[in-house]
């Protein structure tokens, strides 16, 4: 008997938090964004590591908010310093 695979609550939280990041980034937030971001990384690691049961999914959804999240660090640093400097 296969039991059916539910998504990680871990993953949905880790996307969930990434994309929150790149809202408030664009929205002139980049501190925010960036601490958000910042929580979306270890969401999307501890995400990936529930995926490899085979009960959970999820690991797709959790590499992108990795990835999602590295790249909303690089703009709340590039927004961070352009308040600074401008």
């Amino acid at each position: 008997m296969r039991q059916s695979q539910k998504t990680g609550t871990l993953a949905i939280s880790a996307i969930v938090v990434a994309i929150a990041a790149f809202f408030s980034i664009f929205s002139g937030s980049p501190i925010l964004g960036f601490l958000l971001a910042l929580l979306a990384v270890p969401l999307g690691i501890f995400g990936l590591l529930r995926a490899a049961s085979p009960r959970v999914s999820g690991g797709v959804i959790s590499i992108l908010a990795i990835v999602l999240a590295g790249v909303g660090v690089i703009f709340s640093i590039l927004g961070m310093l352009g308040l600074i400097l401008f």
